[in-house]
């Protein structure tokens, strides 16, 4: 049964399933920041995954990050997949802006965190529900 790491819990928002990840947006409105989990047991490499998966898993990551570059005005599309504080698979699929607080480095620990607050996640969510295809399943309720 596919459990989501404890830390990716606290400290990402819920957003909804592809058919093989969950969609994630890190609690920090500095930066469009998304995170793709596979739900898949106790997976924390790519290679892990069977091929069928690694294709798919490549397939959503690269549709979503190609939606988030144009929803988000984005100059450069960072994906990432490190694990190391976080064991279980996640990719990290980051808009960035030649004007963000943190470019041109990682966004990575560069300043403190900034929740979202209601109206800007609602304005997230409603972005997404505007450019998410066929395939994506929004949580309940959200």
């Amino acid at each position: 049964m596919f459990v989501l790491d404890a830390r990716l819990e606290r400290d990402t928002l819920a957003l909804g399933d592809f058919p093989l990840c969950r969609l994630l947006l890190m609690n920090d409105a500095n930066y469009p920041w998304f995170i793709l989990v596979p739900r898949r047991e106790e997976v924390s490499e790519l290679f892990q995954l069977d091929p069928a998966d690694q294709q798919l898993l490549w397939r959503e990551a690269t549709m979503l990050a190609e939606i988030l570059k144009d929803t988000f005005g984005a100059d450069k599309m960072n994906l990432a997949t490190l694990g190391n504080v976080v064991s279980q698979l996640h990719v990290h699929v980051v808009a960035r802006r030649r004007d963000d607080a943190a470019w041109p480095a990682p966004v990575w620990g560069f300043q403190p965190a900034r929740p979202y607050n209601e109206a800007q996640l609602a304005g997230v969510r409603q972005k997404l529900k505007l450019v998410l295809a066929d395939g994506f399943q929004f949580e309940e309720g959200k």
